[in-house]
């Protein structure tokens, strides 16, 4: 199963928090790194707060956006 580390964005209702995650992807002509954010609908069990730096992993779907659950907090 894949892993992302991201950052808390927002926190939702019914345990479930909005997760920032930045990647960066070699454009395939110009072979300059470009950043790309994504942000994820994640399963909150631990209680994040909004800036905590989380690593998060897929699982089966919980509902029809969170197929993705915090594993731990990330200490920088």
């Amino acid at each position: 199963m894949r892993t992302w580390v991201g950052i808390v964005h927002r926190v939702s209702t019914g345990g479930t928090v909005m997760v920032k995650v930045e990647t960066r992807v070699k454009h395939p002509i110009y072979g300059k790194f470009i950043r790309k954010e994504s942000v994820y609908a994640v399963d909150d069990q631990i209680g994040c707060i909004v800036g905590d730096k989380v690593r998060i992993r897929e699982i089966p779907p919980v509902s029809k956006t969170k197929t993705k659950r915090i594993l731990e907090k990330v200490v920088i």
